[in-house]
């Protein structure tokens, strides 16, 4: 969704615009190459990916800066590098590629790999400590409310049963067996419980929400906030999040006089949300769900 991007950024000539999720650098060198003088701010969690984009955006100079780093904490990391009233935030919240095709990750049941599924390798919490150790009450809520995967209990009760389990294949195994007849749907058994396990690792829904609010107030006057998301329950985030900061007030609706003090703090610049063209998912199957929002700061 690169042209959708730059559209939606509403490219400034001499801009600065902050690229929460910079990844391998796709996004941020349509940036570079789409307008003239502009500067971009490339974050992220993952060390190789950041390598990539480094070398992939070297030709731009002191115009391209990539830093590791926390899209939750956006606002101290641009102030840090003089990204304040920027003229653009994007959010991609999709895995990249080098991370799904990367064996020793553990994120695709499709590739046998330890369990791992951290962005930041760094960081104590891995998959692997959260299917062997976590109660099965506990496995079974993440299940169902990160991965919305309605058979959560009969799956968490067979993980619990099969420990310990060592790889990302011996996983899917065990989920596809306790999905039985009820697994047989368009999607692999698998894909929620492996998107719930992720996300409760990386505290995937925690740091968007708290990057969204930090984001709003690194944007200038007129500066844009776009945000991809991949799945219902970003996408859920994102609309509620940017709704509310396009009220006036916030007020529960039956208070007869408003009395929150909410201001809006952006306009909603698509009223609907925006999906990739039939051509861009023949392209690239993997864009089939994104879903784009964007505001502007007021």
């Amino acid at each position: 969704m690169v042209d959708e991007v730059l559209a939606a950024l509403d490219l400034k000539v001499g801009g600065r615009y902050v690229d929460c999720t910079v990844g391998e650098g796709g996004h941020s060198l349509a940036i570079l190459e789409a307008s003239s003088e502009v500067r971009v701010l490339g974050i992220d969690l993952d060390a190789e990916a950041r390598q990539v984009a480094k070398r992939r955006l070297g030709g731009y100079g002191d115009d391209a800066l990539v830093v590791g780093g926390n899209f939750a904490d956006v606002g101290t990391i641009a102030d840090e590098n003089g990204f304040t009233a920027a003229d653009g935030v994007l959010f991609d919240l999709g895995l990249s590629s080098l991370q799904i095709d990367t064996d020793k990750r553990g994120f695709s049941f499709r590739r046998e790999a330890r369990l791992d599924m951290r962005f930041d390798p760094g960081q104590t919490t891995t998959a692997h400590e959260l299917v062997n150790e976590y109660p099965e009450d506990l496995l079974a809520d993440v299940i169902s409310r990160l991965g919305e995967e309605p058979g959560a209990r009969r799956i968490a009760r067979a993980v619990v049963r099969s420990r310990p389990i060592e790889t990302t294949t011996g996983l899917a195994d065990v989920i596809a067996r306790a999905a039985g007849r009820a697994g047989r749907r368009r999607i692999h058994p698998a894909t929620r419980t492996f998107q719930a396990i992720r996300m409760a690792v990386n505290s995937e829904l925690e740091n968007l929400h708290r990057g969204l609010g930090q984001a709003i107030q690194v944007l200038g006057s007129a500066g844009r906030l776009v945000v991809i998301s991949y799945h219902s329950l970003e996408d859920r985030l994102v609309k509620t999040a940017l709704r509310r900061e396009a009220s006036s007030c916030v007020c529960p609706p039956r208070t007869p006089v408003c009395v929150c003090g909410h201001s809006a703090t952006v306009r909603l610049v698509h009223r609907k949300v925006i999906k990739p063209t039939d051509r861009e998912v023949a392209e690239n199957p993997r864009s089939r769900s994104a879903k784009l929002r964007t505001a502007e700061r007021i």
